[in-house]
């Protein structure tokens, strides 16, 4: 196996775990994980969309992030519950798909070697996460899964029983 194949396989298996758990909490997505806050199942949502274009679209290729509007609602440093703040649940997750089959796609016109081309737009101090079309592939995957403690939590406090795969 390339490793093409393994970050093709991570995109993949982070898009079908992350987004089986927060299709379970559409009735219940503005459900802060603890009870001092945190990132509900909406702002989670909207954040690995809105992530997902910065580091593919902006980093890795010098593009704009096609979701750069979201930028203050979706990874501010703060997390409101007003649902007036929020665009609704399923154009989010429409957009979100879209934006992970883009990087799909994307990855397809790649060969095992362009993984290794510099990144267009290395944020300063971050060459290490984002230095190359791999890593930034990579932190994608990883990212999604990152958050699934989230969508646990969520899921606990909205009392929602656990997903085991």
């Amino acid at each position: 196996m390339q490793s093409i194949d393994l970050i093709r396989h991570n995109l993949q298996t982070s898009r079908d775990h992350v987004l089986a758990r927060i299709e379970a909490m559409r009735d219940h997505c503005l459900v802060f994980p603890t009870p001092r806050g945190g990132g509900h199942t909406l702002w989670v949502l909207g954040h690995l969309a809105y992530i997902e274009g910065l580091v593919i679209r902006s980093f890795m290729l010098g593009e704009p992030n096609p979701l750069a509007e979201w930028e203050e609602v979706f990874d501010g440093p703060k997390t409101s519950d007003d649902p007036g703040l929020f665009p609704p649940f399923d154009p989010v997750l429409d957009r979100c798909r879209e934006m992970r089959a883009w990087t799909l796609n994307h990855l397809e016109s790649l060969t095992e070697d362009d993984l290794d081309l510099p990144a267009a737009s290395i944020p300063k101090g971050y060459e290490g996460i984002f230095g190359t079309c791999r890593l930034c592939l990579q932190y994608c995957a990883d990212h999604w899964l990152m958050h699934r403690g989230q969508l646990a939590d969520a899921r606990r406090a909205a009392g929602i029983d656990r997903m085991w795969v």
